[in-house]
């Protein structure tokens, strides 16, 4: 044998080697046993050519730009698929096995419709992809109707990456396309609260054998379930400069409610940000502490590479931020929120702003949508029907249309919290939340959605307004537990 073959030779092993051992990885015991479980996943891809024609449309990003597969003749061999499936992947998480997932992935279903996002963004699936499917529907094709009608999307990464694909799902809801498909999570991130509330579990469990099967079978035939989102808007002063997170949007007006009369001056030049979370809107100390933590974690990314260090981290973070000395520290940034803050809310089908007092002991407040909060916590905690009917409030639910508001007074405070030995300060649940900050001793306030921090720069004598309103159509989830 030649050198030339021998070099093929080689890499040919090289390469099959390699997806045996990744495919082990993933928990299949063999490759023979692995193209097994791919015959098992053929009802999950669809028709070569509505792959083809789908992807086409995206990379030229143009609706049209898959039409040339429509008018090539089809093979029997190619049937209408029975549960269609899109897969949108963040490699960069799951730490090494996050290729490997992708990879596995797109073995068992087909690498058209296994999405690395960092080549094919949400919205340009729903933008392009989609809509390409949707105009041959419209145009009387029969298998791509059914598979329009019984989409499902799986999306594997940490809560930021599903609310970045629910948020452009969304979109069809405001353009009337439906149905809008329900989503599913395979969790790679940190926290991974979104997935916890769904029941997809706090981490994905690589080293079992059936892990891909169960997900995929779960993903395919589970239970239906809706999800509340949360429109914020913030009114800053314009001469303020804001360094607003991704999920924060300038916007040129996006008017707050003016029926509330504003306590502080209102400028004649505003700025306006706008945004939408899932999980949680915070203010104060908790915020403080992310905002330090993901500044350490870009300056220093080599110490941060897993869900492991970033929490080690993170707890050594908050030790050195002084919310664990607060009791005995009078510096203005230590005090209570209700020094810069008024909060009002609207209840469940009332119209009116009703003000809450904030209790001078708080140092954070949290607006909490689901029932995991930090890697699985329920601060709200799991009340008793009596305490519920005692204090007006309902029981909580990721559909009602409430958030539940608690606060955190201090490092001591929150850790109880956290590991479930008491609930957090009960403050209120609303449907609507309205707050106005203005600064006095304070420079700067922290504030977080769904784990991204920032940090507001405060005005002594002119108000930021932030307002909370739940957005009038809800997300659909597929339930994993």
């Amino acid at each position: 044998m030649t050198s030339a073959g021998s070099s093929l030779t080689s890499r040919t092993v090289t390469r099959s080697a390699f997806r045996e051992t990744s495919t082990v990885g993933c928990g299949f015991s063999s490759f023979t046993s692995f193209r097994m479980e791919k015959q098992d996943f053929a009802r999950l891809a669809m028709p070569q050519y509505l792959r083809l024609a789908m992807l086409d449309s995206i990379r030229k990003q143009d609706v049209n730009g898959g039409d040339r597969h429509f008018q090539m003749p089809r093979s029997d061999d190619d049937p209408c698929c029975q549960t269609p499936v899109v897969v949108f992947i963040n490699p960069k998480s799951g730490g090494r096995l996050g290729p490997v997932l992708k990879e596995r992935l797109q073995h068992l279903i087909s690498e058209e419709q296994v999405f690395d996002l960092h080549d094919v963004k949400p919205h340009e699936f729903v933008r392009y992809g989609l809509a390409c499917l949707e105009k041959w529907a419209e145009n009387g094709d029969s298998c791509v109707k059914k598979t329009r009608m019984n989409m499902r999307v799986i999306v594997a990464g940490g809560d930021g990456t599903v609310a970045w694909v629910l948020g452009c799902l969304g979109e069809l809801h405001k353009m009337g396309r439906f149905p809008v498909p329900p989503v599913a999570i395979i969790p790679l991130g940190t926290g991974n609260d979104l997935s916890r509330s769904f029941g997809w579990g706090g981490s994905f469990p690589f080293s079992l054998k059936s892990a891909i099967k169960r997900t995929l079978q779960r993903a395919t035939t589970g239970p239906i379930c809706n999800l509340d989102s949360w429109h914020v808007v913030v009114q800053m002063p314009g001469g303020e400069v804001a360094d607003p997170p991704h999920s924060l949007k300038a916007t040129e007006e996006c008017g707050v409610d003016q029926t509330l009369k504003i306590e502080g001056h209102v400028p004649d030049k505003v700025n306006f940000y706008e945004g939408v979370f899932y999980n949680y809107f915070s203010i104060g100390m908790d915020a403080q502490v992310a905002y330090g933590f993901h500044h350490f974690r870009n300056e220093k990314p080599f110490l941060a590479q897993g869900p492991i260090s970033n929490k080690i981290i993170y707890s050594g973070y908050t030790c050195t931020q002084g919310w664990f000395l607060t009791p005995c520290i009078s510096g203005p940034t230590l005090r209570g929120l209700n020094n810069i803050l008024r909060l009002h809310i609207k209840r469940v089908n009332c119209s009116e702003w009703e003000p809450i007092t904030v209790p001078e002991s708080v140092r954070a407040i949290v607006a909490l949508n689901l029932p995991s909060y930090g890697s699985g916590r329920n601060p709200w905690g799991n009340l008793k029907p009596e305490y519920l009917e005692k204090r007006g409030f309902v029981e909580a639910h990721v559909d009602d249309g409430v958030l539940e508001i608690f606060g955190l007074k201090h490092g001591w405070h929150a850790s109880f919290v956290m590991v479930e030995l008491i609930s957090a300060k009960h403050i209120v649940q609303a449907a609507s939340i309205r707050i106005e900050l203005r600064g006095g001793e304070w420079k700067d306030a922290f504030l977080q959605m769904d784990g991204e921090p920032w940090k507001q720069p405060m005005s002594r004598d002119c108000s930021t307004i932030v307002e909370i309103k739940r957005v009038p159509f809800q997300s659909v989830m597929i339930s994993g537990g």
